[in-house]
């Protein structure tokens, strides 16, 4: 679970912050929900973006895995699509899902 909470709880915060036009570029709101690890919200909506725990009440997307298939996306995000493909990987909105690889890249 170490990488995926680290993922959340510190990588993904950080690029944020590095990086403030990524949030400028999609606009949405993100929830991933990684069996055996949490959820968590990815919000691209305003400002440079957010990362919190738990749910969103009306998210763009949700993405599901897995805690394996998570950190196996994480450590290859070019995975995501077999993953998907695979069943694996469950994603609410495949148009909204592929604008992640820039951030997950």
């Amino acid at each position: 679970m170490a990488a995926t909470t680290e993922f959340f709880n510190t990588y993904l915060p950080n690029k944020l912050t590095r990086n403030p036009e990524l949030a400028a570029s999609t606009r949405t709101i993100f929830q991933f929900d990684i069996k055996g690890a949490g959820t968590w919200t990815l919000d691209l909506s305003e400002g440079e973006g957010s990362v919190s725990d738990g749910p969103h009440e009306s998210p763009g997307c949700v993405i599901s895995a897995d805690q394996k298939t998570w950190e196996t996306i994480l450590e290859s995000p070019k995975k995501a699509v077999q993953m998907v493909m695979m069943g694996k990987l469950k994603v609410s909105n495949l148009g909204l899902a592929t604008q992640l690889q820039k951030i997950l890249g």
